[in-house]
């Protein structure tokens, strides 16, 4: 199966996708006129094909590609904005307008004079003309391809657009039912990327929207009208929350330091493991200990999964075993000054690193 068409304006819509015979398309690509289709398994030259394309996805790119030419052309009719590039995404489409700015009473006025003519049912038209035809000249485009063939593609939208395109397009503006822009973002280059969707992508993101919106009712027991204070309030509580049990957590790190401190069994080694804690935490614990003549192992987290760790105690101790207990753990860390601390990975060798660090205090002692 062949084609000719030229190269969209800024972007490759694209490929279809379906079935030859029942064997799954793939992919669709082009060299020059010919079209290579991309089967599941091949099919041998010569045989008689039914071909059947996936109708679903082939009128999405019809509504967003249409959608595409129509933001472009209301784009540049009020504002003089030119598009540079756009793609058509699995979930939304981006157009690039050449515009450091945009405004969102502009987008306003965008979304509503595309909604306009949606409405107004105007028609979209496919022609044909020949390379030297004068009228090509004034068609919108950045141009053919190296490798264009035969007549050019030209996709007019009545009294609105006429560009250059060889993808796919709705037949009236209509098809298109509704287009939403989703916001803009910072492009490149002093450029703007505005986001949209076209037709049944509409749909589904307001059925999403919708879901989202009444499980949010129901957690947060209240209408949606107020739901984003409810989030608010949520969220000074829980800050609140963070900073009171953070102050409990530091009161708990320095008890836990005098406990051991005082604890008959000082001296040597001295492990402790918390599931609840992090790396302020054990620093305290360290900071209140001063341990300068024993070997202090902190751990946090999951007892036999991931958590934190920190090792203190003589600083020639700690360059020589920190490196070591993070292999055991199989984690990663970096120390200075008598301390080492990381992430671990297996918490549940928690045992072999105090094994290995009772040997090494063991041959210290034997040593003196």
């Amino acid at each position: 199966m062949a084609f000719r068409c030229q190269r969209d304006s800024y972007a490759r819509e694209p490929d279809d996708h379906g079935t030859i015979n029942d064997i799954s398309v793939l992919r669709v690509t082009r060299q020059g006129a010919q079209a290579d289709h991309f089967t599941q398994t091949p099919l041998a030259p010569g045989t008689k094909v039914q071909v059947r394309v996936d109708w679903e996805r082939r009128f999405d790119h019809m509504q967003q590609h249409s959608g595409q030419h129509l933001i472009t052309a209301v784009a540049d009719q009020l504002f003089g904005w030119k598009t540079t590039s756009w793609e058509l995404g699995r979930v939304r489409s981006v157009i690039e307008l050449d515009s450091p700015s945009v405004t969102a009473e502009q987008v306003v006025a965008i979304e509503q004079s595309v909604n306009e003519k949606i409405r107004a049912r105007l028609p979209v038209n496919v022609r044909e003309l020949s390379l030297d035809d004068p009228e090509v000249e004034q068609v919108r485009g950045r141009g053919l391809p190296d490798d264009h063939v035969g007549p050019v593609r030209v996709v007019t939208i009545e009294s609105v657009d006429a560009n250059m395109c060889c993808g796919t397009h709705v037949s009236n503006l209509s098809d298109l039912q509704v287009i939403k822009i989703l916001g803009i973002e910072k492009g490149k280059k002093n450029k703007t990327n505005l986001a949209f969707l076209a037709g049944n992508r509409v749909l589904k993101w307001m059925e999403r929207s919708h879901g989202s919106e009444k499980a949010l009712t129901t957690l947060l027991k209240c209408g949606a009208e107020d739901h984003v204070e409810a989030v608010k309030k949520l969220q000074n509580s829980t800050k609140l929350l963070q900073k009171n049990n953070l102050n409990l957590l530091r009161d708990l790190a320095v008890h836990v330091a005098h406990s051991l401190r005082n604890s008959p069994d000082w001296g040597g080694v001295v492990t402790l493991h918390r599931k609840e804690g992090d790396s302020e935490f054990m620093n305290i614990i360290a900071n209140e200990i001063g341990s300068e003549e024993t070997l202090l192992f902190l751990t946090v987290g999951d007892e036999k999964g991931a958590g934190l760790f920190l090792l203190a105690g003589p600083t020639e101790a700690v360059e020589t075993l920190g490196p070591r207990v993070a292999e055991v753990l199989e984690g990663k860390g970096a120390g200075k000054k008598g301390r080492f601390q990381g992430k671990a990975t297996r918490m549940s060798r928690r045992a072999e690193v105090q094994a290995l660090l009772q040997d090494y205090i063991s041959t210290q002692s034997a040593e003196e």
